[in-house]
């Protein structure tokens, strides 16, 4: 929305409330091209990461893109950690090969997603409907016209249609279809499921990721993530024995397969994630959020590890899209979590969703704009 025309008429809709979108969620950070040092080695590891199952050109433009959507980022007030001289500073996650990420303690997503959402807000041309759900598409002939969606803000709940020359599908992920998941329940696919109603091209739907650390509970509901910067930052992780049991710093994927084995092998229904070798200080000013939160189930990361397992957290496949987040059908767009245009092959680096989300949210305006 910020980067369409401000003389075009916007309608912006949600399935919940305007801050349950996972973007809220992120903790870890987002990626930035450092400088053309950076380039290479930035762009293996997130082909490796992927299992180079990446579009190439998908992945350069996401880095090439970088530093200006992070300089549009700071521009609408977005607050970065800096050192004391006032220089951006890096933190790294797991299959990184060196400190490239931008952060705001530990809810950058938060921070990211609420400036974009206070400059939309101010925007005349923007209607935003909350609690407002897609129920399909207005299609003929492969061409979308529009959306229905079903109200349920009001008393009585009721279907409009809203009529759009130019769609655009971020739906989010898949994790409501999952019992353990970071995701908010109401992200169900629904995207994904009028794909199939409209035939519109999806690509590697069997592509989810499962993030290796997230706090153990027997409570219902969604799981708290444990962000890779925690170990980025040097917690370790241990066995029942409190025995360390595998390299903390691998990608996701095979860092899940190691906690399973171990759990498996211990028959326990979590491992061990020890902070303490971070010290206190960083603890409670990089990691505030996952401090209190830990703090709330009990456990006190300045004095002893804290349970994790494995939960179903990004779904890297989806609406298939071009370099332009156009789908195979005219008219539509998508992008986020709920697209596929490449990036991130079979299994996503770290801190790569947000910037990856941005850089083509604004490929798909300058296509409506410039076609």
């Amino acid at each position: 929305a910020l980067n369409l025309p401000r003389d075009k008429q916007i309608v912006m809709i949600t399935k919940a409330d305007l801050e349950s979108s996972d973007s809220f969620l992120a903790q870890g950070g987002i990626c930035v091209l450092k400088n053309e040092d950076d380039y290479d080695s930035y762009f293996e590891d997130t082909m490796r990461a992927g299992h180079y199952e990446n579009r190439k050109e998908s992945v350069d433009i996401m880095i090439r893109s970088s530093r200006e959507i992070i300089d549009d980022l700071i521009g609408y007030g977005v607050d970065f950690e800096r050192d004391d001289n006032g220089h951006l500073r890096f933190t790294r996650e797991g299959a990184h090969s060196t400190p490239r990420i931008l952060f705001h303690e530990d809810i950058t997503g938060k921070e990211i997603t609420s400036k974009l959402l206070a400059q939309v807000q101010k925007l005349p041309n923007v209607t935003i409907l909350e609690n407002t759900e897609m129920v399909d598409i207005v299609e003929q002939d492969n061409v979308c016209y529009g959306i229905v969606c079903r109200v349920s803000k009001e008393a009585m709940p009721h279907l409009i249609t809203i009529s759009a020359k130019d769609t655009v599908w971020a739906c989010g992920g898949i994790g409501g279809l999952y019992t353990h998941s970071t995701n908010f329940p109401h992200l169900t696919g629904d995207a994904l499921a009028l794909s199939l109603r409209h035939h519109i091209e999806l690509e590697n739907i069997d592509y989810i990721q499962i993030h290796p650390t997230t706090l153990y509970s027997k409570k219902p509901g969604r799981r708290f993530l444990v962000s890779e910067s925690v170990r980025g930052e040097g917690a370790l992780l241990y066995d029942k024995n409190g025995q360390r049991f595998t390299e903390e710093l691998q990608p996701r994927d095979l860092l899940s397969q190691a906690i399973f084995a171990q759990m498996e092998k211990d028959d326990t229904e979590f491992v061990w994630e020890d902070m303490r070798p971070l010290g206190e200080d960083t603890i409670l000013k990089h990691f505030p959020n996952i401090f209190k939160r830990c703090m709330e189930e009990g456990f006190d990361p300045r004095k002893e590890p804290i349970p994790v397992v494995p939960a179903q957290h990004y779904f890297m496949g989806g609406i298939k899209v071009d370099l332009g987040s156009r789908t195979s059908m005219k008219g539509l767009y998508a992008c986020g979590e709920t697209s596929c245009n490449g990036v991130h092959g079979k299994n996503r680096l770290a801190s790569n969703s947000l910037l990856e989300s941005l850089v083509f949210a604004r490929r798909a305006a300058d296509d409506i704009v410039f076609g």
